[in-house]
């Protein structure tokens, strides 16, 4: 007879389990720190040998969702908050490469490690690090550790910056700025700029998807640096997100269906982020390290106080959606 033990493993083992209970979860609730809770507590008590898909999964089922939050905003609001947080965005990205790169000979970090770190800091996570370790002729080993340690900062945010932002008292607007620029992957961001309202949730996805524009051209000089052939992938979710506003700006008529495909997006980023906490369990935790998480953990409170600071002081282009 088999053991509980035995039973869910061989649950969890399988792929349509993960998708079944994403499915219910994106039906269920509109709130990604559910989803992605679910999600680590099973692949740390169970486990996930499922982890090869469901992460192939939850990257196109994220640039789905990003998409459909698309059809919620106007173009032309999204163009001219994009346009205003432009600069911002280059002096933050250029600062996280500048400190990281200062910590990383701080804590005696090899340099590919640190600067895919650092990179998935300034940029945006998962992607940053998976454009920037080609282009520098990263290893395995380094990438894996770096999307680790990203990965686990930033399911950090999602739980830890919606109560932070009420009891600093963070307008809408100073949220999604501030989620945009110091959270690591747009998930989160996205997941909790929804938490704390929809205002925060139009700043924040459009000021996130600002930075991730930045993934081409820091990438490209990690490869010259590096004197590597490689080449950056276009993040072509971006401007899925661009044509869902402009298909929306464009026929208002249909306000309440892309109202229904924008709400769409919310729930399905709940079962986006069960399979993402899937994809950390007891494996990835081990051959993260102490240093590399504490230089990573570093950097990221260093930059998110900075940013807060600017947000507070009033240092930051006038966004309206």
């Amino acid at each position: 007879m088999e053991t509980n033990g035995t039973f869910l493993e061989r649950t969890a083992g399988n792929k349509y389990f993960w998708f079944a209970a994403a499915a219910a979860l994106s039906v269920i609730t509109p709130n990604p720190a559910v989803g992605l809770a679910l999600g680590l507590a099973i692949a740390l008590t169970v486990g996930n040998p499922a982890q090869k898909e469901t992460s192939a999964a939850s990257k196109k089922l994220l640039q789905l969702s990003v998409i459909l939050l698309g059809f919620g905003m106007r173009f032309d609001a999204v163009l001219k908050v994009g346009a205003a947080s432009l600069w911002v965005t280059l002096i933050s990205i250029s600062a996280t490469l500048a400190i990281g790169s200062a910590l990383g000979k701080v804590f005696g970090i090899e340099r590919r490690l640190a600067v895919l770190l650092s990179s998935g800091t300034a940029i945006c996570g998962g992607s940053a690090i998976a454009a920037m370790a080609p282009a520098i002729s990263a290893s395995s080993v380094e990438t894996g550790v770096a999307m680790a340690v990203i990965f686990l900062l930033n399911g950090i945010a999602l739980f830890l910056f919606p109560p932070l932002g009420h009891l600093i008292g963070l307008t809408q607007e100073q949220f999604g700025f501030w989620a945009a620029l110091a959270i690591h992957d747009t998930s989160s961001v996205v997941g909790a700029a929804s938490i704390y309202g929809a205002a925060a949730l139009a700043i924040g996805a459009t000021v996130k998807l600002t930075r991730a524009l930045w993934i081409l051209p820091v990438s490209y000089l990690g490869a010259r640096l590096a004197k590597s052939e490689a080449k950056a992938k276009f993040q072509w979710f971006l401007l899925g997100f661009l044509l869902a506003a402009l298909v929306r700006s464009l026929t208002p008529q249909f306000g309440a269906l892309w109202d229904a495909g924008s709400l769409a997006g919310k729930h399905m980023m709940t079962g986006t982020l069960f399979l993402i906490g899937g994809g950390l369990g007891r494996a990835e935790l081990k051959k993260i390290g102490a240093k590399p998480l504490v230089m990573a953990a570093a950097l990221w409170f260093i930059i998110s106080c900075l940013s807060l600071a600017a947000v507070k002081l009033g240092f930051m282009p006038a966004l309206a959606l």
